[in-house]
């Protein structure tokens, strides 16, 4: 939302973002970051952050003192003064406030400052109120059709401010896209806001999530959480430009209150996820295994299911028959457990019932689906970072490393995003090395096909700030193949390893020569120009160290000559 005549209070608001900037700026410079546990990519950020506080330091906006003071004079003008016609032009061409969008959501912004004042505007708001008027009573002044309906206007539809559509004789508006709810197409009635923050009509997302979606449908990020909140600011405009254009604004269900999203089962569903605990609880195999299959199904349909299952206490029961020698009834117990951890709240209800322990034996032990679902359960919990420390401590990372050398496509997929995530906790990192991850991960670069290619350069790009890992990755011949990808790969590919490279090289002159000796120079500046940011960054980091080392090795080379050719003199000098 937009508050453009609270330009008026230039000064008090650049005032305190300066005071703010030059206390963050001053606080970031006395963290000693270089002596901190963290990952290269954090210091870095940290380091921009710090440059960027720095310059923005004292910069003041020149190029708008001419517009504070065309508002000023309006702002401090007496009641019954005329206002230039001038200044109310440049006024309205410099806050870009000519049309009915840009002046309805000027109002509405406005009214939001008074209604978050509480409802006691004061003087200043009074006066924004009357400075806006006026503007847009000369901008009305000059466009007497501005809020006329569209059906009344005798203009072309191109001149008109609204687009139009034609249907038999009748032309009609053409509804703008922010007023259109994603899902149904259709003009909002009841607009609200998702967790992230995407507006859909709510009866539509409502449908969405009652049939199991857990994601944003525009984005496909998942939902943080089910509350919907209503899109006041989008109501109103809708209405208003309804009324603008002759057509009779939406009217809201009248069942429709704004209050969150709610799960709940059915007591019929409630009973039939008892029989099954009952089921899972009995010394009877087959019916812990029916049992287990069963609510591995009910899990994954929904999050009603997956929070009712929950509550009923299977986690528990889950657990302990993940050490069953069935492997079928194996199976469905860790994949079971896989679907209630989407539920962010059962994470920390399977980890403290114990559950990693049994999910680390069936990932060594049980058949390969029952493998490939325990690595996605641990990258699940391991979403927590607390469940990193714990996950790394039960012996899963050995097994994982297995997985990604020996199972299937989707088991290597699998392990590789567990592995990633739990390599983010730097304790984690040289048990991950030690597991002989590196070998693994420079098999699937080279292997036929390329399908792990993305996974194995960002557990290489996360691993290489580790010491063992950097003494791996070059015992392991890596360079050339970094190389490669540098120069062909694709752009998240060439980034990563360019990041791998950067630490390869740091304080390493075999590694720089080898690389300079294997044409990285060109494939860097071209990385650098047209590289993602972070692959930019790695590129002038390596490229400045690359520009060092050939500099130093002309020195080298130089003096070598020169002492070679005294050495010629001075043996020649003592000939007879």
């Amino acid at each position: 939302m937009e508050y453009k005549i609270f330009v008026l209070e230039r000064e008090q608001i650049m005032h305190k973002f300066h005071e703010v900037t030059a206390r963050l700026e001053q606080a970031l410079s006395k963290i000693s970051h270089e002596n901190l546990d963290i990952l290269e990519e954090v210091k870095e950020q940290v380091e921009l952050v710090q440059a960027q506080f720095r310059r923005a330091k004292g910069r003041v906006d020149v190029p708008d003192v001419e517009l504070y003071e065309d508002l000023l004079s309006l702002y401090n003008k007496s009641n019954d003064a005329a206002a230039d016609p001038e200044v109310l032009r440049r006024l309205a061409e410099r806050l870009q406030l000519v049309g009915i969008a840009e002046l309805m959501q000027e109002s509405l912004a406005l009214h939001e400052m008074v209604s978050a004042s509480g409802g006691d505007p004061g003087a200043i708001f009074e006066k924004m109120s009357n400075l806006l008027k006026e503007i847009k009573d000369f901008v009305q002044t000059e466009n007497p059709n501005l809020y006329a309906p569209a059906r009344e206007k005798n203009l072309p539809p191109s001149s008109s401010g609204a687009q139009t559509t034609t249907v038999g004789n009748h032309t009609a508006p053409v509804i703008p896209d922010d007023f259109r709810c994603p899902i149904s197409l259709e003009l909002m009635k009841d607009p609200v806001i998702v967790s992230t923050g995407q507006t859909y009509e709510r009866s539509c997302i409502e449908k969405w999530l009652e049939q199991g979606h857990r994601t944003c449908p525009k984005t496909q990020q998942t939902l943080s959480n089910p509350a919907l909140t209503p899109n006041y600011v989008l109501r109103s405009l809708i209405a208003q430009w309804c009324e603008a254009n002759g057509i009779e604004p939406p009217k809201r269900p009248s069942s429709s209150q704004p209050s969150k999203t709610k799960f709940a089962c059915s007591p019929a569903e409630l009973t039939k996820i008892q029989i099954l605990l009952c089921k899972l609880s009995s010394s009877n195999p087959e019916d812990q295994r029916t049992a287990a299959g069963e609510i591995r199904l009910l899990a994954k349909r929904n999050a009603d299911n997956r929070v009712a299952i929950a509550e009923a206490g299977a986690i528990p029961l889950l657990v302990k028959i993940l050490s069953t020698p069935d492997s079928r009834t194996q199976e469905h117990a860790v994949t079971a457990l896989l679907n209630l951890s989407i539920c962010e709240d059962n994470k920390g209800s399977i980890i403290s019932s114990g559950a990693v322990p049994g999910i680390v034996q069936v990932l060594k032990k049980g058949s390969m689906e029952a493998r490939e679902n325990a690595a996605a359960t641990l990258f699940s919990l391991s979403v927590v970072d607390e469940n990193k420390v714990a996950i790394g401590a039960s012996g899963a990372i050995p097994p994982l490393v297995t997985l990604l050398s020996e199972g299937t496509q989707r088991g290597k997929k699998d392990a590789a995003t567990a592995l990633f995530n739990l390599c983010i906790y730097q304790g984690n990192k040289g048990k991950t090395v030690r597991a002989g991850v590196i070998p693994t991960l420079m098999c699937l670069l080279t292997e036929p096909g390329g399908g792990m290619v993305d996974e194995a350069l960002a557990i290489l790009a996360i691993l290489a700030s580790h010491p063992e890992a950097k003494s791996a990755i070059g015992a392991a011949k890596a360079m050339p193949v970094l190389v490669d990808f540098i120069g062909n790969g694709l752009p998240r590919n060439k980034e990563n390893a360019a990041a791998v490279l950067v630490h390869l090289c740091a304080g390493d002159q075999q590694h720089l020569a080898d690389a300079e000796e294997l044409g990285v120079m060109g494939h860097l500046v071209d990385l650098a120009q047209n590289g993602t940011d972070r692959g930019k960054r790695k590129a002038a980091q390596l490229l400045q160290r690359l520009s060092r080392f050939v500099e130093q090795q002309k020195r080298s080379q130089s003096q070598a000559e020169a002492q070679a050719e005294q050495s010629l003199s001075q043996s020649r000098a003592q000939q007879p």
